[in-house]
């Protein structure tokens, strides 16, 4: 059973051959993407990556981790194969790579030939952007035009950095898409009552947000000695907001993955000795 960080319910609980996949029904009802969340269950991966876990660097059978890519990719739908997906190589960094036809494939299906990426933007239909999770968030951002989508993961250093703005940017100078015409999820991920942090990542939020800012809109909030609680989700959508996004076209998953470790890799939860979650979105063709 599935403990809710929140009141709304934003996502859906999906199985396709036992495998379990999260969705935002939001955004399936645009009608130009295709999408998922992962969770560990319905892959062949054992032990500590047990089941579904997509990481080829933390020490899994990469066998095991290209079949969890094949049973991800049926359930995506469309014909779809390893050669479709994309994926990032995240340091923590704002840096945001442009996908093309040429990228296809990098990740599961051929070396990828860049390093220090956390975000992925295209406009190209078929291709499966794919980022890496296990507390930090992915934000899904969605043209509801169908021309270009994009694809980040937002740890405490990319929110800091505001890579969701930077995203917003991205799409807006590459393929003209306003902020005004994204729908933008923000998926399963730690949430802020579960995320203790102590005074250095607190100072570093107070550089990015004014006080009114980390007050308002809860984003920081102290705690007992000398520790405070750090609500991404919230950073995240003011920086949307402030990015041109209308507040009603951003969802906020309803899901902490520390508060449910049995269907979510969890680095708070489970350390170094895990596998990795995934976020998957792909632009459909018209």
């Amino acid at each position: 059973m599935l403990k809710m960080a929140s009141k709304e319910n934003t996502t859906k609980l999906n199985e396709y051959k036992g495998l379990k996949y999260l969705t935002f029904p939001y955004l399936d009802e645009l009608g130009v993407v295709d999408h998922m969340f992962s969770t560990r269950i319905g892959g062949v991966s054992k032990g500590p990556f047990s089941e579904c876990n997509l990481s080829y660097t933390r020490g899994d059978d990469p066998e095991a981790v290209n079949e969890n890519f094949r049973r991800i990719s049926e359930a995506m739908g469309h014909g779809r194969s390893l050669s479709d997906f994309v994926l990032t190589f995240q340091t923590h960094t704002t840096n945001i790579r442009v996908v093309t036809e040429d990228d296809r494939g990098k990740g599961p299906a051929k070396k990828r030939d860049y390093t220090d990426i956390d975000g992925l933007i295209t406009d190209v239909p078929g291709i499966i952007l794919g980022t890496f999770h296990a507390d930090c968030p992915p934000i899904y951002f969605v043209d509801k035009k169908g021309r270009a989508i994009g694809l980040s993961h937002s740890g405490w250093k990319g929110t800091q950095g505001k890579i969701a703005k930077k995203t917003v940017q991205a799409l807006y100078s590459n393929y003209g898409v306003e902020a005004g015409d994204l729908v933008c999820a923000i998926g399963p991920s730690i949430c802020g009552d579960c995320y203790e942090i102590g005074s250095d990542v607190a100072d570093e939020f107070s550089k990015a947000f004014s006080e009114k800012e980390l007050r308002d809109y809860h984003i920081l909030i102290p705690y007992p000695e000398g520790k405070y609680r750090l609500f991404l989700w919230n950073a995240i959508k003011l920086t949307l907001i402030q990015a041109g996004v209308k507040e009603s076209d951003i969802i906020v998953t309803d899901l902490c993955t520390r508060c449910n470790p049995d269907i979510f890799f969890s680095h708070r939860v489970h350390g170094e000795k895990r596998g990795n979650l995934c976020a998957f979105l792909s632009l459909k063709h018209k």
